[in-house]
């Protein structure tokens, strides 16, 4: 398979290595100052870029008929435009807030709890994330995906990174030089505390996760999630 690489920092880089490893090749490797020279040769690309590179990333390559997995956050307010253009153009996309197998296992259980817990109204929900200084949104798209899911299923109706009113989950952003990331989603009452946790300890399960998502969507064609590519036969 061959690999067009939208963002070449660290994670563009622990990509690579993976994406050889794993038997493919790399025919473009653009950060913001390179051009797109080479895109037409991929199979498909993988955009961990910034958030000011990903939509023009993704539309470059939903209009030439590339498919294309974004990592990047911190653009999810034009997400329904990218969902748009690749309906359009019968593309093939998959975003995700968090490309790491083991995050996106976290997301159904996140899920299952707020389920579990929904009418046990004596618990407060909080949420923490925890990542590297390099990181430029907050919270991160991940903490937000997990908010997203309590929501989903209980009578919260927001969240928050300021004090929380009563239907809002507080976020507590930190920022710790070298750490990769950590998401903990607290319910506290009274009388005690229930907690889940993910903790990353390298960009590696982000990479692989990346990687797993490209191999899936080659030779597919609409709007995609990582729960497609976990539960529909990717080669893990």
């Amino acid at each position: 398979m061959k690999i067009a690489l939208l963002g070449y920092g660290k994670m563009g880089k622990v990509i690579e290595r993976i994406a050889l490893e794993r038997g493919h090749e790399i025919v473009l490797k653009k950060d913001q100052n390179n051009t797109f020279e080479g895109l037409l040769n991929a199979d498909v690309a993988i955009d961990f870029s910034v958030p000011d590179s990903a939509i023009e990333n993704i539309s470059e390559c939903l209009n030439n008929g590339i498919p294309v997995i974004s990592g990047t956050t911190g653009w999810v307010a034009d997400y329904p435009k990218m969902v748009s253009l690749c309906e359009a153009k019968n593309g093939s996309f998959i975003y995700a807030s968090n490309f790491s197998l083991g995050v996106n296992v976290f997301f159904e259980l996140n899920e299952y709890l707020a389920k579990m817990m929904a009418n046990l109204k004596q618990y407060n929900v909080s949420m923490e994330e925890i990542h590297h200084t390099q990181k430029l949104d907050a919270p991160s798209g991940t903490a937000i995906t997990l908010a997203e899911g309590v929501i989903k299923h209980t009578d919260y109706s927001n969240w928050t990174l300021e004090t929380p009113i009563s239907n809002e989950i507080h976020i507590e952003a930190k920022r710790i030089e070298n750490v990769p990331g950590t998401h903990s989603i607290f319910y506290d009452s009274e009388v005690d505390q229930i907690e889940i946790k993910h903790t990353a300890h390298s960009r590696e399960g982000f990479a692989l996760g990346a990687v797993v998502a490209a191999e899936w969507l080659v030779n597919k064609k609409g709007v995609f999630t990582m729960k497609d590519v976990l539960f529909n036969g990717s080669k893990l």
